[in-house]
């Protein structure tokens, strides 16, 4: 375009505008997700972002630079107000740790929630486990829905021979099972050291059953004989750790009852039940049964044996043995009890014993000595079974 002398250069509006409007090279316009970031579990809430260049200089000295998510801020915060928007106050440092609490509670929106109640009932060595109901589970099937059953272990030793589960119920995501799993043989060393690991999964009958959640309680946060109840979100899947101490790993427990009769002029031994017992067949089972000695055993006849429990790992018994004795004789005995696993065509495999008597020690002892000393009176023990005992036969 030429100009006449005197003449001053006049700019088009639309020149005008790309020169205000574009300065420099355009810049990829910001997805809306980079303002509400998400961090990895771990992160702080308030973990800053790096700020972004000016992108034109102040409009005055007492102006400070903006960077672009400022403008953007300010342009979300002048919509439908007349005048300049105010800067947000700091907030405290206790609502941003409650923001990185809630980022974690996120799961509850993807895997859902359980509500659950726990009782130590410390009398009976027993640990009820009462599962309500879970809500907004994670669809897992093709309709869906889901369907829907929890397991229980006790960590450290996950194994079959603690895991407890309910039943399953099908198609849903609000499943309601109002079912009680109860380990028995529970101690208060236990609730000190043990965790309860509870998982949702869902049953597949073509393909391995899936996992949903999970979520794990200290029992040392249960106080003896008060129910606690529960309404938590679900995690992933955490790991379980594999370096835990082998010295705590025991061959099973079992309930025994002790009783002198006046009336038949004998010892009443009953062999109750058994938990956790060590698994001894490829299946991951043992086909227990318990056998009872009262030595010294001169003519051979004190042995005493249970019937055999197929494919378990908590055995129920309920049978109950009588050794005719004098009662100031019992101070002189011993009685052996062995638990073994039953094997067809082969040697039987020994899971574990325990000793009572007058050279036992603790909870064994205590139990010899509380049965000597009340005549007539029925007294239950839990004990350890170890892998070694002491002049036991090791074979059967």
């Amino acid at each position: 375009m030429t100009l006449r002398k005197g003449e001053r250069a006049t700019i088009s509006i639309q020149e005008h505008m790309a020169i205000d409007v574009c300065p420099g090279p355009i810049k990829p316009i910001k997805q809306i997700s980079d303002y509400f970031p998400r961090f990895p579990r771990g992160l702080p809430a308030a973990a800053s972002r790096p700020a972004a260049p000016p992108s034109r200089p102040p409009l005055s000295p007492a102006e400070p630079p903006r960077d672009e998510d400022e403008d953007v801020d300010r342009l979300f915060g002048a919509y439908g107000a007349s005048g300049p928007a105010e800067q947000p106050a700091p907030r405290p440092a206790e609502e941003e740790a409650a923001d990185a609490e809630g980022y974690e509670s996120d799961d509850c929106t993807t895997l859902g929630t359980l509500d659950f109640s726990l009782l130590y009932d410390q009398e009976n060595n027993a640990l009820h486990c009462t599962i309500n109901k879970a809500k907004g589970l994670k669809p897992m099937d093709h309709n869906g829905l889901a369907d829907p059953y929890v397991k229980l272990h006790l960590l450290p030793g996950a194994s079959k021979a603690n895991k407890l589960r309910t039943k399953t119920l099908r198609n849903t995501l609000n499943p309601t099972w109002n079912e009680t799993l109860t380990y028995y043989g529970i101690t208060d060393e236990d609730m000190i050291r043990k965790t309860l690991r509870i998982s949702v999964c869902d049953e597949d009958k073509f393909r391995h059953n899936e996992f949903i959640g999970e979520t794990r309680i200290p029992l040392k946060k249960l106080k003896p004989n008060q129910t606690r109840t529960f309404s938590i979100c679900l995690e992933k899947q955490l790991p379980i750790d594999k370096t835990e101490d082998k010295s705590l790993e025991e061959r099973g427990r079992i309930l025994i009852s002790l009783k002198y009769s006046s009336q038949k002029q004998g010892l009443l031994v009953g062999i109750i039940r058994c938990a956790h017992l060590a698994a001894m067949d490829a299946n991951g089972y043992s086909d227990p049964y318990v056998k009872t000695y009262l030595k010294p055993d001169e003519d051979k006849k004190s042995k005493h044996k249970t019937a055999v429990k197929k494919k378990t790992l908590n055995p129920e018994f309920n049978e109950e043995f009588c050794y005719e004795i004098k009662h100031g004789d019992l101070a002189k005995k011993t009685l052996e009890v062995t638990v073994w696993d039953y094997d067809i065509g082969k040697s039987n495999d020994f899971i574990g014993g325990v000793v009572l008597g007058i050279n036992a020690k603790g909870e064994r002892l205590k139990h010899w000595f509380d049965c000597l000393k009340n005549k007539d009176k029925k007294i239950e023990r839990w004990h350890t079974l170890t892998n070694e005992l002491p002049g036991a036969i090791l074979s059967d």
